[in-house]
């Protein structure tokens, strides 16, 4: 899909990019596949703000993906491509031959009126979903679940692809995005193909009051702010940092510090870690 440009009328529209959606086909989702989504604006139960920086933007409802894909060796027509305010990448409306719709995410290159289906019968080809174990080494996939039966959790993101590097004995190696190599179980299942919309990452916001429409509120760096606000306010005029690494609001440092569980569990699965 194109990035859209615009002519440069303000400095905001000089630099501001967006997805031309020329390959969508569909402007209002299924409402049978609609949730409320209830905004939080970053409180807990308490009131009490637990996660900064969010609040505001457009209203949305949650569209219901199936991440599991367990309607096997029945095969679905998809009926359109649709956007979701919710995630950077596309999802297809997809109906299956008794007449029941659900919602995948879109891989790419995935056209309306295309066939897929999950199961042990369906073939390799792109949209499909499928055991590990049946899946060809060096395949590109998405979607892929951590534990058997509880639906995809990993390479969910727009233009996002993991390949399938090897099998052994109840694991599979495959390597991330990120550049990690992991072990996952080989009964898990994953779907062929990339994620749709790998232009997303070419996308400029342009403006602030596009930010907030996105729900996300003015970040303000700690260097401004006084002392008893920020571990690195104070000072007269411009000042450094004035510690040895830059720390968070609550002292915590940040620019690589490892913040990884050295005792988690899932350690033993990390085969290679991500490259920088």
């Amino acid at each position: 899909m194109a990035v859209k440009s615009y002519n440069p009328t303000s400095p905001a529209r000089r630099q501001m990019t967006t997805a031309d959606f020329s390959e969508l086909s569909a402007k209002s989702p299924e409402k049978s596949l609609l949730v409320k989504r209830k905004k939080t604006a970053g409180r807990n139960n308490y009131g009490r703000i637990t996660v900064r920086h969010k609040g505001g933007g457009n209203r949305r409802k949650i569209r219901v993906i199936d991440w599991k894909r367990q309607r096997d060796d029945i095969p679905a027509k998809v009926v359109s491509l649709e956007y979701d305010p919710n995630r950077t990448a596309f999802v297809a409306l997809i109906q299956y031959i008794d007449g029941q719709k659900a919602y995948i995410l879109a891989p790419e290159n995935l056209k309306v009126g295309d066939t897929v289906q999950s199961g042990e019968s369906a073939d390799i080809k792109t949209g499909n979903a499928m055991k590990i174990e049946r899946i060809p080494i060096g395949t590109v996939i998405h979607n892929i679940e951590l534990k058997p039966g509880k639906g995809g959790q990993m390479v969910r993101t727009a233009g996002a692809g993991a390949q399938l590097m090897a099998k052994e004995e109840k694991y599979a190696q495959v390597r991330l995005p990120s550049g990690e190599v992991r072990m996952v179980p080989i009964n898990c299942r994953a779907t062929i193909g990339y994620v749709s919309n790998s232009e997303h990452e070419n996308i400029s916001i342009g403006k602030a009051g596009r930010k907030r429409h996105l729900g996300v509120r003015p970040t303000v760096r700690g260097v401004v702010m006084n002392p008893v606000d920020h571990p690195h306010g104070g000072g007269e005029g411009k000042s450094p940092v004035g510690r040895p690494s830059p720390v968070t609001p609550w002292g915590v440092p940040t620019l690589g510090k490892k913040t990884r569980d050295r005792n988690k569990s899932s350690n033993r699965f990390i085969i290679r870690r991500r490259t920088k």
